[in-house]
């Protein structure tokens, strides 16, 4: 799984050429482009098809993950490779970006996707598919209707609500953070610091109306075996939501996507399916 904007956004590329595949050769560039979000700068890649895109997308990675996780960085070569133009980027205190990570909460996740938004807005195209994993997932969810140009939108083994991260990993912290405002906790093998204005950030989220009113099509992609994050959150947001939706069971795959084969066959399963909302618009 895992706030005061400038809304001015300044934009640096860097050309970067992916080291390419037998099979990706001449397929796919990508670049690495820095933006302004709420904490300072984002640091981010778009991979680009070799060629027009057909649309624009973005990409939230997983809770204290970074936007190169194998999971992020296998599943937007596959839809670039598909002629989808992917921007994946680092939430603020997170690799390569600016802030403190113990500064941010679940608002400022979904705030540095929107200023992800409005860079491709401003600098190519709006997004038309969003694409969230796990809690980026969750914040895609909770990100879609201040998009308005968003067709399509795809949660990849996500959370239903953004407290579960509380639930599921803070839960033997709760104590502490309520008595010292702060604790120091182990997540995926690495410290961070989490402060007490998590928990309450999290809590303050309701996302029921806000999955049943998203007015964009939804695809949920969860794992019957995922043991971080239980089936039960996808299905749960695909009851809650409205129609045109698909849920599509991962079977086999772990909670991070981590098999390459695996990346690929979610990049495919995105693909087509998102074509019929994003292509021609």
């Amino acid at each position: 799984m895992q706030g005061k904007p400038e809304r001015a956004l300044r934009a640096s590329p860097i050309p970067c050429r992916v080291v390419p595949s037998s099979q990706q050769k001449d397929t796919m560039l990508t670049e690495r482009v820095d933006f302004q979000g709420p904490h300072g700068k984002l640091s981010a890649k778009l991979d680009m098809p070799n060629g027009a895109p057909r649309a624009y997308g973005v990409f939230a990675h997983c809770f204290t993950c970074s936007k190169d996780v194998l999971a992020a960085n296998r599943i937007c070569h596959g839809l670039a490779e598909r002629g989808v133009a992917m921007l994946r980027f680092d939430f603020a205190g997170l690799g390569a970006s600016a802030g403190n990570f113990a500064d941010t909460n679940f608002s400022s996740n979904v705030d540095d996707l929107i200023a992800a938004a409005d860079f491709l807005r401003t600098r190519f195209e709006a997004p038309r598919l969003l694409v969230g994993h796990s809690m980026g997932g969750t914040a895609v969810l909770a990100a879609a209707q201040r998009i308005p140009e968003s067709k399509a939108a795809v949660t990849i083994a996500s959370p239903s609500d953004p407290h579960y991260v509380v639930d599921k990993l803070l839960s033997e912290h709760l104590d502490t953070l309520a008595r010292l405002g702060e604790a120091r906790v182990k997540l995926a093998g690495r410290d961070f610091q989490i402060r007490q204005q998590f928990v309450e950030d999290a809590t303050q989220h309701q996302l029921t109306d806000r999955i049943a009113g998203l007015g964009r099509a939804l695809m949920v992609m969860h794992a019957p075996q995922d043991d971080t994050v239980d089936i039960a959150n996808g299905q749960r947001i695909f009851e809650l939501a409205a129609f045109p939706k698909s849920f599509v069971s991962l079977d086999g795959m772990d909670h991070l996507v981590t098999g390459r084969e695996d990346a690929a066959q979610v990049a495919r399963m995105i693909a087509a399916w998102s074509a019929r909302y994003i292509d021609g618009v």
